[in-house]
C-alpha cells in the first residue's frame, strides 16, 4: 500500500496551541521506498515566542524556542498553508504516485495520529477539507507498536516513540517535522521487514 506520512510540530498539545511546522512524505510498502522527491515541509505563522512563553510547557520552552521564532518570522498563514496542501495533493505527480485514477482518497500515516495530528489538522484545515482529500481510515505507528507489544513481538518500552526508534537502531527522535515524518515511515517499513524475515 501507499501512504502519506505526516508529522506536525506545535507550541504544545493543549486545545488552543498552535501548529507551527508540518511535513509530509509518501512511502510505499510494496517496494519499501520513501519518496524524498515528493517530501514537503511548511512553517506556519504563530504569535511571537515572547507572547506565547507564559503559557508554554517547560519542555517546549527548552526545545522549541528557535522553531517557534522561525514559524513566527517565516511562517505562512493558515489560509496559504491550506492552499499549498491542496495544490500538492492535486498535482499530477502526487496523483500518479497514489494511483489516484479512481479518485480514491489518500491514507494518512503518522506516529500519534489520533492524539495529535488529526485533532490539529481537523481544527485548522477544517473537517470538509480533510474529508475531501483524505480517507477516513488512517494508520498510526503508536497503535501498531502497542499491538506488537501485546503480541510480545516488541518489548513494552517500545510504546514510547523514542524507545521504538532506539530499539530499531535508528537513534533519537529529531523533533523536526520532516525528519520525524520520514523516520516514522522508515520505522514502519523496518517492522514489516522484521515480520517478513520471521516468516521465511
Amino acid at each position: 500500500m501507499r501512504y502519506l506520512s505526516i508529522d506536525i510540530e506545535a507550541t504544545g498539545l493543549k486545545e488552543n496551541d498552535f501548529m507551527i511546522e508540518f511535513a509530509m512524505i509518501p512511502f510505499c510498502t510494496e517496494n519499501f521506498s520513501v519518496e524524498d522527491h515528493l517530501a514537503k515541509t511548511f512553517y506556519i505563522k504563530c504569535p511571537s515566542f515572547e507572547e506565547l512563553k507564559p503559557n508554554l510547557d517547560p519542555w517546549v520552552i527548552t526545545h522549541n524556542e528557535s522553531l517557534i521564532k522561525k514559524a513566527h518570522q517565516q511562517g505562512i498563514s493558515m489560509d496559504q498553508f491550506r492552499d499549498e496542501i491542496e495544490t500538492y495533493l492535486m498535482s499530477k505527480e502526487v496523483k500518479e504516485y497514489f494511483r489516484n485514477d479512481k479518485k480514491e482518497k489518500i491514507i494518512l500515516f503518522g506516529k500519534s495520529m489520533s492524539a495529535i495530528d488529526l485533532p490539529f489538522l481537523n481544527r485548522d484545515l477544517g473537517w470538509e477539507f480533510m474529508r475531501k482529500h483524505f480517507h477516513h481510515r488512517n494508520l498510526d505507528l503508536s497503535s501498531t507498536a502497542n499491538t506488537l507489544i501485546d503480541l510480545h513481538f516488541l518489548p513494552e518500552e517500545c510504546s514510547s516513540g523514542s524507545q521504538l526508534m532506539k530499539h530499531l537502531g535508528m537513534g533519537d527522535v529529531k523533533h523536526t517535522a520532516l525528519q520525524d515524518a520520514r523516520n516514522t515511515a522508515l520505522m514502519y517499513l523496518k517492522i514489516l521487514k522484521m515480520f517478513q524475515k520471521k516468516n521465511t
